[in-house]
């Protein structure tokens, strides 16, 4: 088959694949509306050294991790249940919590998710401020030349986590799309055996058709 062939099977059976299209489209779009929205919050903890110098900030840069590993734990998902009574498992509460850091900038950031956006931003907020006192009282056993401090650099950001209406709309009608042109070509492979026209005939055995006896009345 040329890309004539291909193009004349998209004209006559193009509508199956703009169905199928619409069809799965519309399907992601309702699905995707019928999902509980669920919030992100996300705050970050800003690191700072009390001196510039190079040997006190590749320290800093060496507490993100430990940080981050202090941070993402059962026992601090445990704490921050407690202080803030949430109704659910450490488990529950630290799959919901993303912990990262950015040893670029020495900052920590700090994502959390849930149903309630309010309750997603007093998350985040609560596990930050632990990361402070955490901070602040390994400070006191540090001189003060050598202290490394920890402040939040903003308020909690809100935004929607999922689900993302837009994307699975697109990612439906897409999927469609691609199913209608399986089915399309499918029907077309299956419908090739059949002869309706003469150049069936001339496709089939390579040779021209010289006559063609009409049907009978």
């Amino acid at each position: 088959m040329n890309l004539i062939d291909y193009a004349n099977i998209l004209i006559r059976r193009g509508w199956i694949m703009l169905l199928l299209a619409l069809i799965a489209g519309a399907g992601a779009f309702l699905f995707s509306r019928a999902l509980e929205p669920v919030y992100r919050a996300t705050i970050k903890v800003r690191i700072e050294p009390s001196r510039t110098d190079f040997g006190l900030t590749q320290a800093a840069k060496q507490l993100l991790n430990s940080h981050v590993a202090y941070l993402d734990s059962t026992l601090i998902a445990a704490e921050v249940i407690d202080r803030l009574q949430l109704d659910m498992t450490p488990p529950q509460l630290r799959a919901d919590v993303r912990v990262a850091p950015n040893l670029d900038s020495l900052v920590i950031q700090i994502d959390a998710e849930h149903i309630n956006p309010g309750q997603a931003a007093l998350i985040a907020s609560e596990w930050a401020q632990l990361l402070i006192r955490y901070r602040n009282d390994q400070n006191q056993q540090a001189r003060r030349e050598d202290r490394i401090y920890a402040s939040l650099q903003d308020n909690p950001v809100l935004a929607l986590a999922r689900p993302n209406v837009r994307i699975n709309t697109l990612v439906g009608c897409i999927g469609g799309l691609f199913l209608g042109g399986i089915a399309v070509f499918a029907l077309e492979y299956l419908e090739s055996a059949i002869v309706r026209r003469r150049e069936d005939v001339e496709n089939s055995i390579g040779l021209p058709v010289l006559a063609a006896v009409p049907p009978a009345d």
